[in-house]
């Protein structure tokens, strides 16, 4: 039996290192009132880190005619400092002068970090309700040109799409973002939360066809290459690799994950199970120093289930099992047939499917940042150090929880052959009802 397996994650960032330097517009555009709601948004969608000298540090500029230095990267060293720090921000007024504002930042906020370039992750995010009436190229492309990320972010009607493109990196549908107006603003906090996160826990790229997705290629970052046998995957053109009792695969999580888990993921493994599969492991597994689960995903051939462990902030750990339905018994049951297993995690619900169908959902509890000062595994009897027998041919977690819409099923040539059989019958259903439909009329 084979199987692709996905899940998707939500979680804090809040032990990313970054220095994170916000330019506000403040304009006569904008508006007093306004203004306040822009500062809420940006206290609002740091919440999500921790702000410290080891973690994240903010600076904010605020821009009209000339940039505003309001206080430096190092200038608040905590949370409740930087809070009150930007709720006291006073509106200036005046014309819009971005690309200005952005030089600024670049020359005087982040060339003045006591960090320098050796700190992880240089983000900037640019907040504006109108096009600016000086050029924004020259100092964007120095931002981006000193490794300093360049986020985007248009408020009303104003704005105009090609200026935001050419402020922001690339590609546009990652770093700019829009809202309808600022009382609106508030719809696009989680997207920025999101994003900022996968900025600062995912800087490294799986090459897929077509793109690179944001993520960690675990194959290799496990060494599984490495340390097991190689042997013909699912498809001619792919390569799998045979674990066996004699094989642990087991490495520093600080070496596979140096910021932590990202906010949300995808995780994917595709594996191939041999038939009438009874052992109960964990398929990928993250310990604490203490040998605590922190995150896990556990199949159980005796009992026909799939179980996903997280961190919760008010236990030591939260577990949710998928049972339901023929599809998990298919997962154990089927003599060599490849399966597609996906998990999405959100905020407050989980979700399983298994070969794009449902399987079941469940509420899942907030979580609290994994401790990679222990270790991760793959294929683990559970609560031991026993490898487990199985066949891998894909590892690798994914950062952007969409693409658990881009990973489809048709890696199993029987599941894609379905969808496609599917998608024929649709669509010739389609088309006969369109000529049969005027006749009944």
């Amino acid at each position: 039996m084979r199987m692709t397996i996905l899940f998707v994650l939500w979680r804090c960032c809040s032990t990313a290192q970054n220095d994170l330097v916000y330019i506000v517009d403040g304009s006569w555009s904008v508006g007093p009132e306004d203004f306040e709601i822009a500062k809420q948004w940006l206290v609002n969608i740091t919440s999500n880190f921790d702000i410290s000298p080891q973690y994240t540090q903010v600076g904010v500029v605020q821009y009209s005619d000339t940039p505003r230095l309001e206080f430096s990267l190092e200038k608040h060293q905590g949370a409740a400092e930087l809070i009150q720090a930007i709720s006291s921000i006073d509106y200036m007024g005046g014309n819009t002068q971005t690309g200005r504002a952005i030089k600024f930042a670049v020359d005087h906020v982040f060339g003045s970090s006591q960090r320098g370039s050796t700190v992880k992750n240089r983000i900037t995010v640019v907040v504006t309700d109108g096009k600016s009436q000086d050029d924004v190229v020259d100092a964007s492309e120095a931002a981006r040109a000193q490794g300093i990320t360049v986020f985007a972010v248009g408020v009303g009607s104003e704005i105009t799409t090609s200026e935001l493109v050419t402020i922001a990196n690339k590609p546009s549908s990652t770093y700019v973002l829009y809202a309808q107006d600022y009382t609106n603003i508030n719809r696009i906090r989680e997207a920025m939360q999101q994003r900022l996160c996968e900025e600062s826990v995912c800087p490294t790229r799986i090459p897929v066809p077509s793109r690179d997705e944001k993520g960690f290629e675990l194959l290799l970052g496990m060494n599984i290459p490495v340390k097991a046998k190689s042997i013909p995957g699912s498809l001619s053109t792919e390569a799998a690799y045979a674990l066996s009792a004699d094989v642990d695969i087991t490495e520093h999580t600080r070496n596979i994950f140096p910021e932590g888990l990202p906010p949300s993921y995808v995780f994917v493994a595709t594996m191939r199970l041999k038939s009438g599969f009874k052992l109960t492991f964990d398929l990928w597994r993250v310990l604490s120093k203490n040998k605590e689960v922190q995150a896990a995903v556990t199949l159980s051939g005796q009992n026909k289930t799939i179980t996903f462990t997280t961190t919760s902030v008010t236990d030591r750990e939260q577990r949710v099992q998928f049972h339901t339905g023929f599809q998990v018994w298919d997962l154990y049951n089927s003599m060599g047939g490849w399966h597609q297993l996906k998990i999405v995690v959100r905020p407050r619900q989980v979700s399983a499917f298994l070969d794009d169908r449902l399987i079941q959902e469940h509420q899942l509890q907030p979580v609290e940042p994994i401790f990679i000062n222990g270790h991760t595994q793959v294929a683990k009897k559970s609560r031991t150090d026993v490898t487990v027998s199985v066949d891998l041919q894909k590892l690798r977690l994914y950062c952007d929880p969409e693409h658990s819409e881009r990973e489809t099923a048709c890696e199993i040539y029987s599941v894609c052959l379905l969808s496609c059989i599917h998608v024929f019958c649709v669509s010739s259903f389609r088309a006969e009802s369109s000529l049969i439909e005027p006749a009944l009329v």
